[in-house]
């Protein structure tokens, strides 16, 4: 099954893909959001393009599970793309991912300056290989 992995952000939205067989991640691409209408018309033509069969999208809960009002935009957004598309969305915590990309980016010699774009997208393969890996989830 091939899996979209999504960290929803605010200004940028990192994306990661899987192979066919659901058991590698790449990297894809960061969408820079203009309009809301503007995101959704970019996924789903990537969903489609991609023939991708799920999704997983990070939910940063907070450490004792509390919903910050990222998280709770991100729940917004799910909904919204649930609305757009059959296929399962899954979630699972993506509390940690962004600071867990850097270090990974940092130990790869990428400088500072260079991070920001390959940031959104190193945490959607995060989010995504953790849902692989059978990270406790839910589906959305």
């Amino acid at each position: 099954m091939k899996y979209l992995g999504i960290d929803f952000g605010i200004k940028r939205v990192g994306l990661a893909v899987s192979d066919e067989k659901g058991k590698m991640v790449f990297p894809l691409k960061t969408i820079h959001r203009s309009t809301r209408e503007n995101l959704f018309l970019e996924l789903l033509n990537i969903i489609q393009e991609r023939g991708i069969e799920a999704i997983v999208l990070g939910l940063p809960l907070g450490p004792d599970g509390e919903k910050s009002l990222t998280c709770r935009q991100a729940e917004n957004f799910m909904q919204s793309l649930d609305r757009r598309t059959d296929l399962p969305i899954y979630t699972v915590n993506e509390a940690y991912t962004s600071m867990e990309a850097e270090d990974i980016l940092n130990r790869c010699g990428i400088r500072v300056e260079k991070q920001k774009e390959s940031l959104d997208q190193a945490a959607a393969v995060i989010i995504l290989e953790s849902f692989l890996a059978g990270i406790p989830l839910r589906e959305g």
